[in-house]
């Protein structure tokens, strides 16, 4: 294993990493095409459908703070390790324990995996390719880390939805066939390098530091603000959109919700690669443009109603909240102050993680007592209003 081991090298060690990245981060939006199905089975109401999925985010985010900068002392390849065992243990949760309160357990474990993997995986990745390509920039692994976060959260659902739609037992054979494939994730993972030196002395535990920049705490909070508003955006698509296209179009498709959920993640994610050349300011613009136009078309969409006038606003609005959210990350990192940028955009992806939880939730309690387009309606223009003014606000104190 050892002779193996070292044949895989850094630069093979690097897509090992990827590949495990993409793998993890697409089983955690694989159950999204599934929840009507759940709902069915257990008969509970589309409210739950919110909580079961904002405890994902709660997992998220608690690991992020208290795990996701442990890998730096302990070793990435061994923090990899724990997060595709956890991710394991949740897919054997879905299997096992299929009714309400299973799932709100899998999805909160599965957020905790997600949320140690995330950090874990992208300083894996940018050090194995600096020791493999050490001419190379650091915005080559930059990229692909983000492919592979991305990209990921939007496969998941469309395999989960193409073997909803064709293959029997829906709520058994995708995290089967993730189970399977975490497996030999973690497998692959012993052949892959560590990068990380252990101290001789191991420091003392404690959370994620967080900070604020004192001298521009205005404009870091409207970043985080943006933030929070843009996740919130992809917490509503990723927990009901096969809700909503069952109820109000009385389209009960798998495959289609999958393809849905699918488009908006793949277009945030090649919003954020196509304009990555770009000012900060045209990003911003843009940003605010594609959020306005496409939550104004999800809105219109839901009232006539018309499915791809819907779906082709959330395509839309997700390319603008991939690349706010990029321009979020390039405002926190240009007001941090030095020596404190990681504490800075540690705090930043906290309250972003906060968007698919308390908004959401707010949608959740709000479909028990009034129709879904109408709160619906509602969320699209609060979400609308909270981008495009973060947006507007960080492209003024943009660099011309």
């Amino acid at each position: 294993m050892s002779a193996f081991r070292a044949s895989a090298g850094h630069e093979a060690g690097f897509w090992i990493v990827a590949a495990v990245f993409l793998t993890t981060m697409a089983y955690s939006t694989v159950p999204t095409p599934l929840y009507p199905l759940y709902e069915k089975a257990d008969g509970f109401p589309v409210s739950l459908v919110t909580v079961i999925y904002s405890s994902y985010a709660v997992g998220v985010m608690l690991s992020l703070y208290f795990a996701g900068h442990v890998s730096d002392w302990l070793g990435r390849r061994r923090m990899l390790l724990v997060a595709v065992g956890i991710s394991i243990l949740s897919a054997l949760m879905f299997l096992l324990w299929p009714e309400s309160l299973g799932l709100i357990g899998a999805r909160l474990v599965n957020g905790v995996s997600i949320g140690i993997l995330s950090a874990t995986a992208t300083a894996h990745l940018g050090e194995l390719r600096a020791i493999a390509k050490p001419q190379e920039s650091i915005a080559f692994a930059t990229s692909v880390a983000g492919g592979a976060n991305l990209g990921g959260l939007a496969l998941g659902p469309l395999v989960g939805g193409l073997l909803a739609e064709f293959l029997p037992d829906p709520l058994v054979i995708p995290h089967i066939l993730f189970l399977v494939l975490l497996i030999l994730c973690a497998l692959a993972l012993l052949m892959v390098p560590e990068t990380v030196v252990p101290p001789n002395e191991r420091p003392r535990y404690r959370p994620q530091k967080l900070s604020v920049p004192r001298a521009n705490r205005t404009i870091f909070l409207v970043a985080a603000f943006g933030a929070f508003a843009g996740f919130a955006v992809f917490g509503l698509f990723s927990s009901l959109v096969p809700t909503f296209l069952a109820g109000t179009f009385g389209d009960r498709d798998h495959l289609l919700a999958g393809v849905a959920v699918f488009a908006i993640f793949a277009s945030a994610a090649v919003g954020q690669l196509a304009l990555a050349s770009r000012r900060l300011r045209t990003q911003l613009t843009i940003a605010i443009a594609a959020c306005a136009v496409g939550l104004t078309l999800v809105a219109v969409g839901a009232l006539l109603p018309q499915v791809a006038l819907f779906l082709g606003g959330g395509v839309i609005a997700g390319l603008g909240v991939g690349v706010l959210f990029r321009g979020a990350i390039a405002t926190a990192l240009g007001i941090a102050e030095p020596g404190h940028s990681g504490e800075t955009l540690a705090l930043l992806f906290l309250i972003a993680y906060a968007g698919p939880v308390i908004p959401v939730l707010a949608v959740g309690i709000a479909l028990a007592f009034a129709p879904p387009v109408a709160v619906l309606l509602v969320f699209a223009a609060v979400v609308l209003a909270a981008t495009v003014v973060a947006g507007s606000i960080m492209r003024r104190r943009a660099p011309v």
